[in-house]
């Protein structure tokens, strides 16, 4: 009666009538704790055993062989190896059924080494279970190929491979996309007369789905007779892993219409195939299924609801759900940090990073440190991604390929090229993103022949370059004048590397040729484009008229900007000064009148830069500062003291119609000034200023900030919208070439 209890699962029947019985016999033992170790009762079913042995009762082999089948469940190798231990005491270790329970324990422990010593001493040509034990270990330990081969071996001997064999080597052939081997067992599977077996059906599902064999996989679940939800389920992550979203999401309904069970493993694969798709309805209508059908309670189905709206830029939903959650692990948070980062809201994205950091119970791993510090570029944070750096290097995850990537990148950003410059040389392996990463970086930070330089390295490497490679190379040949190399590159992209080339790509030819005088080749090229072109190429050819002083095709870009862009005050504004060089003052008031009736007001610009681990923000002649009388004091000395060494102030950086003094005023009090001089009040002498503007910084206080880092003796980083000027000595690393 105990084991007939223990075996339906009435354990607490079971261990009542246990403990009443007043004689115990083995077969009484042998019942509940087989049944403890059926319901993975671990901690029962061991100390039960154990009580077994201590009062005289020795346990069987069918004993032994149940408390080794929990072993291989739970991966409690230590309480395995006791067992161990008492069948060499007990000689029931050739035992062929303890023999089997040693071998599957010890592979599913990851001691496959053990395991195969154990094979070897009682392997039986006969003994089908042995064989099969040592063939899933080798599956379980994803050594797939000695897999295919032992199994090539058992069919030798002549072993009887049954339904529990098949499922094992079809998981290894998945596991190292070994279709054409599946397809070999599939056919040993119909000779044997296995094609039935629900087991065996679902497992070449599996296999099929994910060695890509879609066509296969969906044509043996149409064949299956009973309806398995793990079979679909195989099928609809094959089609999400090949990008076939709607056929996921269509696999998923006909699923639900046929009243299938469906389970915590299917749900999170179907908002899978959602999550990259702005379906926002179809994730409601899942999501609502979940909370219908009670599967909110599991962690994986709200971490993928967390992924999906995260990734759709719900980002509100995705917070509702994280913060109802009762246990958060790595992927909850690594999802709602990443949906943050992804979706631009970079500060939120660190604030939740540093809740995960403060819990002390969520490891880093390599996917959230990447976002992290992707964060840490787009806001210029450097201090923050240094921190965190140093996190990395304590915790070993620094010799991780995507993380280093991320390093180097954030380091270039934050205008720290030597730093990113280490980070690339201490790195063992590197990648097209590596290379790229530090190719771009040198072309924001001045420093583009280092990226053509970097670029030879790469190709020697035999690494080919990416889409995004070009642009910090044509970039890079922009910011140096290198015109040649510009054009060789460009016509590389398609004739050698089968690139074809972007609306970036032709911006910064077409910035290239502008910068050197070629406007008219720059034109051309514009209207042989094999793309539209988009609003970053016409502000590139109205940035050459410009700086030329070309009007009427000046007049023509902006014309197609205030298409394009109506509420962007760019092209209006470079028009005015454009009408305004040329003396033409009544049609520079008539574009500033135009602004004015359509409601365009010009971007104010800002600057800020960092202290003391706090972000300071100005704007132009702002007062808000609590420190603002001590920073315009210093203005007013850095002012002067900069004149006396030659400085003028440039006039055409102000509006025509004020007065001289009014203008010089203005320029002093440009938020890029204002933030230096809290640089020079709080920074420490010999230390970087670091400074970020919103907008392109204005040719005077350029000129201004080359005085100033040699008259004060600072180096001086300024981030505009374009590029890192890096001021020492009196001179910018941009060469006055942004």
């Amino acid at each position: 009666m105990v084991a007939a209890y223990a075996n339906s699962g009435r354990l607490t029947d079971a261990r009542k009538l246990f403990d009443e019985s007043p004689v115990k016999g083995s077969i009484t033992w042998s019942g509940l704790i087989a049944g403890y170790c059926r319901y993975g009762c671990e901690v029962e079913a061991f100390k039960l055993f154990s009580e077994m042995h201590m009062e005289g009762q020795r346990p069987t082999q069918y004993t032994m062989g149940s408390v080794l089948r929990l072993c291989s469940m739970t991966s409690s190798l230590q309480r395995g190896e006791q067992i161990h231990g008492y069948a060499l005491k007990t000689g029931n270790d050739g035992n062929v059924f303890v023999a089997t329970g040693l071998v599957d324990m010890y592979a599913k422990c990851m001691c496959i080494i053990e395991a195969e010593s154990l094979f070897e001493k009682v392997a039986d040509a006969k003994n089908h279970a042995t064989w099969t034990a040592m063939l899933t270990g080798y599956s379980h330990n994803r050594d797939s190929f000695q897999a295919m081969d032992f199994f090539r071996h058992m069919r030798a001997q002549g072993v009887e491979i049954n339904q529990f064999t098949f499922p094992s080597i079809l998981t290894a052939c998945a596991a190292v996309l070994a279709n054409d081997f599946g397809l070999q067992v599939h056919g040993c599977i119909v000779k044997s007369g296995f094609g039935s077996n629900i087991f065996v059906q679902s497992a070449l599902v599996d296999m099929y789905a994910k060695c890509r064999d879609l066509k296969s996989a969906k044509k043996k679940l149409e064949s299956m007779e009973i309806d398995d939800a793990i079979s679909w389920n195989s099928l609809i992550v094959g089609f999400v892993n090949q990008g076939l979203k709607g056929e996921a999401l269509y696999t998923f309904q006909r699923m639900h219409a046929k009243n299938m069970k469906i389970d915590e493993y299917t749900l999170p694969s179907v908002l899978n195939s959602l999550a990259s798709t702005k379906d926002v309805r179809n994730a409601k209508s899942v999501h609502c299924l979940i909370l219908k059908s009670g599967f909110g309670r599991y962690q994986v189905v709200n971490n993928a609801l967390v992924d999906v709206y995260s990734k759709q830029g719900n980002l509100d939903s995705a917070l509702t759900i994280f913060n109802h959650m009762e246990g958060k692990d790595v992927v909850s948070w690594t999802s709602l940090v990443v949906g943050y980062s992804h979706n631009g809201s970079y500060e939120e994205s660190l604030k939740l990073f540093c809740a995960m950091h403060v819990t002390g119970s969520i490891q880093l791993d390599q996917l959230i440190v990447a976002n992290i510090m992707s964060s840490c570029a787009e806001l210029a944070i450097m201090e923050f991604g240094q921190q965190l750096h140093a996190i990395l290097v304590k915790s070993g995850l620094e010799s991780s390929l995507s993380v280093d990537n991320s390093l180097v990148t954030m380091y270039a950003k934050c205008g720290a090229i030597l730093d990113a410059n280490r980070v690339f040389d201490s790195m063992q392996n590197r990648n097209v993103i590596t290379y790229t990463a530090l190719i771009v970086g040198y072309a924001q930070n001045g420093k583009g022949l280092y990226s053509l330089l970097l670029y030879d390295q790469m190709i020697s490497a035999g690494i080919a370059p990416d889409y995004i490679t070009f642009i910090g190379l044509l970039f890079a040949c922009s910011h140096t004048g290198s015109l040649e190399k510009g054009r060789s590159y460009f016509n590389s992209m398609d004739n050698i590397h089968g690139i074809k080339p972007g609306a970036e790509h032709y911006a910064c030819m077409i910035d290239l040729l502008g910068r050197s005088g070629n406007l008219s080749e720059a034109k051309q090229l514009l209207d042989q484009m094999d793309v539209e072109p988009d609003a970053t190429v016409w502000k590139s050819l109205l940035g050459a008229c410009r700086m030329h002083k070309e009007l009427e095709m000046g007049e023509m870009a902006a014309k197609e900007l205030f298409e394009l862009e109506p509420k962007n005050s760019m092209p209006y504004v470079m028009l005015s000064n454009l009408y305004s060089a040329a003396g033409r003052w009544e049609d520079a008031a008539k574009i500033r009148k135009l602004m004015k009736c359509r409601g365009i007001s010009k971007e104010p610009g800002s600057s800020w830069t960092q202290a003391n681990g706090k972000t300071h923000t100005f704007v132009s002649e702002d007062r808000s500062h609590p420190m603002m009388a001590r920073i315009y004091s210093k203005i007013d000395e850095v002012i002067a003291l900069i004149k006396e060494a030659g400085y003028v102030p440039d006039m055409s950086f102000v509006l025509h119609d004020m007065e001289r003094e009014g203008k010089e005023l203005g320029l002093a009090y440009h938020s890029e000034k204002l933030a230096l001089a809290f640089g020079l009040l709080v920074v420490p002498s010999g230390a970087v200023i670091r400074i970020y503007k919103n907008l392109r910084v204005c040719g005077d206080c350029h000129t201004a900030f080359k005085y100033i880092s040699s008259l004060y003796d600072r180096h001086i980083v300024l981030r505009d919208s374009n590029c890192f000027h890096h001021f020492v000595d009196g001179k910018c690393s941009c060469g006055d070439y942004w």
